[in-house]
């Protein structure tokens, strides 16, 4: 049985320790397995390539490598790093994430 994440592809999330400490960037991928996530323009690492049709003169590509999910937290609405949780709407009587910090729903 697979854990249940509190981060999802599409979130805007603040790296919270590492060498990219401070940082905000997008969730492209999540990894439930492994528990890591990859997040656009943060822990860039340079990987050599061989020349290839795609790249016909090869050489150094930044690409970004996986972060732990613990080293993230997810930011709210009002741009605060915040812990989230989950309670039902009212409305439409479904799950929805919340930022402990605000109280606002997360999309």
């Amino acid at each position: 049985m697979q854990k249940k994440l509190h981060i999802r592809k599409g979130d805007t999330v603040m790296i919270i320790t590492g060498d990219s400490r401070g940082q905000q960037g997008k969730v492209l991928k999540v990894d439930t397995e492994k528990q890591k996530a990859i997040v656009e323009g943060v822990n860039l690492v340079s990987k050599h390539t061989k020349p290839n049709a795609k790249s016909p003169q090869g050489g150094i590509v930044k690409k970004e490598a996986p972060v732990h999910i613990s080293n993230l937290k997810v930011v709210d609405p009002s741009g605060k790093p915040t812990r989230t949780g989950r309670k039902l709407d009212g409305k439409s009587d479904k799950l929805v994430r919340f930022s402990k910090k605000s109280g606002e729903v997360i999309k």
